[in-house]
Parts: C-alpha cells; structure tokens; sequence
C-alpha cells in the first residue's frame, strides 16, 4: 500500500461507520474492559478501532485510551480542519495521550522531488513545514514526516543528496525553533523514491546536523528494503527519533508476517526508548473480531519483560 492510499483510507475509515457503531451509542452492547498501558508507546490511527468506537475520531481516541494505548498517530491531520485539529488536541490533552507523527505535506511524495534542487519544489516543501508549524501547535505534536520524493535521474547521485541536505537544512531551520522534528523515512512503495535506505538516512541527518532532521525507522518498509533490522537499527541508532511497525507480508499488526516483533520490542525497550511507535499498518480481520485480535497481538508482541 503506497502512502499516499494509507493516508487517504485512514480517514476514510475515520469517517464511515463501522456496522456496530449504532448498537454501541444506543447502548446495547459493550466495548471491552478498560486495560492497563503497555511496556512501550503503541499509537494507534483513525478507523483502526471504528467497529468499536463508531466514526467519529474523538471517540476513536478515547476507545484507545480505554485498551491502554497512550499515543495516536494521524498522517492525514494537515488535511482536516483547523477545528477537528484542535479538537484532536483538546481530546488528546484531557486523556494525557501524545500525539504522533503527521506528513508534511510538499506536493506528493514523487512529484515535487527535492533531489531536483528545484526552487519551485523547495519553496512548496517550506510552505509545508511553515504551515506544519502551526498544526503540531494544535495538537502538540513533536514529530512531522518528510519524505523527500523520488530520484531525479538525470542527475548524478552525489549532487542528488546535496539538494536533498539543502533542502531539509532550510526547513529545520523553520521548524527548530519551535521544537518540531522532520522525520525522514525511506520507503518500499517503489523503486523511484529517493530515500529507500536506513544508512542512506542516516548519512542525511548527518549532513543537515539539525535535531529537527532525524529517522522515522519504518520496520515494515525496513524488512522489505534491506532487514537485518535489529543490526541497521543499532548502527543508526543515534539518529532515529520515531519508529513505525507493520508485519511483512500483508503490512498488518504483529504476529500476522514473518518479524520477531517480541525481540524487537525488547531490543527497543533495552535501549531505553521512550518515543512513540506508530501502528502504521491495517487490521488483519475486518469489524470487531479483527480489532480485538489486533490488540490480542500487541498485548502478545508487548510480553517481552
């Protein structure tokens, strides 16, 4: 599933309600117990809880709350309204949850490359942090995902990265200020994308030296491009700010693919890791029989002390 169809189904299933919505309000059936918090800071995203919570996002968040989940993610948050965002943050606040990662919006991911130099696209990339700026106020958000777009092939690699690190500069430069970080995140979806390799970012970051530009490590897009996860995770280590999970293959929750997502967890627990980590991924089973799995599997991936 390419990003751009994540975002756009996210809040798709924000907005539609799940065939148990209308028993659920009415009161006629029950939502699960309440359940205690988990080891590491699991953040869930709109739809993935509708069956139980109905349509609406706020109501999806305080669902989450209840199941023990402490942080949300939203890719899709520049999109909504100035007053959803800040109903998001009002909700989020009263409920002590922490508000993840959202995309910075720079005119598509291959379009509008910054492995181009163009000043067109760089201008549009820092009209999207300006304007990132102001929404990560609405929801106190600390982490924005910057993707830079795909390869300008008509250039040589080298000169490919430095447009890439002058661009990314110019925009932590707007964003330091204000204590938001640019996550970069290289990606699977295809083979044009620039950004495709965790070293490859990480010798970015090292170019911008800013602690607004780090890496957003994507396990699933990680196992697809390159795996030996845990190795690439320890040698980047020092610059990952934000990590994302998805099983491999299906890009569904842990337990459903071929990771170790207990070891893994404990590997990130053991290097003392207190961010946020993104449930970028989509449900395995459809309705309400597939939500319950999905949290049976984090309490299941979660038992790793």
């Amino acid at each position: 599933m390419k990003r751009s169809e994540f975002i756009k189904s996210s809040i798709m299933l924000g907005l539609s309600a799940a065939a148990g919505t209308s028993a659920t309000a009415a009161g006629t059936e029950t939502k699960p117990a309440a359940e205690k918090t988990f080891n590491l800071n699991y953040a869930p995203h709109a739809g993935m809880f509708a069956a139980h919570a109905g349509a609406d996002f706020i109501d999806q968040i305080k669902f989450m709350h209840d199941q023990g989940f402490r942080s949300i993610e939203d890719n899709g948050l520049m999109k909504r309204t100035v007053q959803m965002q800040e109903q998001i943050g009002s909700a989020l606040e009263k409920s002590g949850m922490t508000m993840g990662v959202f995309v910075v919006d720079k005119g598509g991911n291959g379009a509008n490359t910054l492995a181009a130099g163009k000043k067109e696209y760089i201008d549009i990339f820092l009209d999207g942090c300006r304007k990132a700026v102001d929404v990560a106020k609405r929801v106190n958000a600390k982490w924005a995902t910057v993707v830079p777009g795909d390869f300008e092939r008509s250039l040589p690699i080298g000169i490919q990265t430095g447009n890439v690190i002058e661009a990314l500069r110019r925009g932590a430069e707007i964003l330091e200020p204000h204590g938001l970080i640019m996550v970069l995140e290289p990606l699977s979806d295809t083979p044009d994308l620039f950004l495709r390799h965790a070293d490859q970012t990480h010798l970015i970051c090292k170019g911008v030296k800013s602690p607004s530009c780090k890496i957003l490590y994507d396990i699933y897009h990680m196992q697809r491009n390159e795996g030996n996860l845990i190795t690439t995770m320890e040698k980047c280590w020092d610059e990952i700010a934000y990590i994302q999970i998805g099983d491999n293959p299906g890009r569904k929750e842990p337990g459903t693919g071929e990771i170790n997502y207990r070891n893994i967890f404990k590997y990130i627990d053991g290097k003392g890791y207190k961010g946020v980590l993104g449930m970028e991924h989509g449900n395995a089973k459809p309705g309400k029989e597939g939500e319950l799995a999905l949290i049976k599997a984090y309490r299941e991936a979660d038992m790793f002390k």
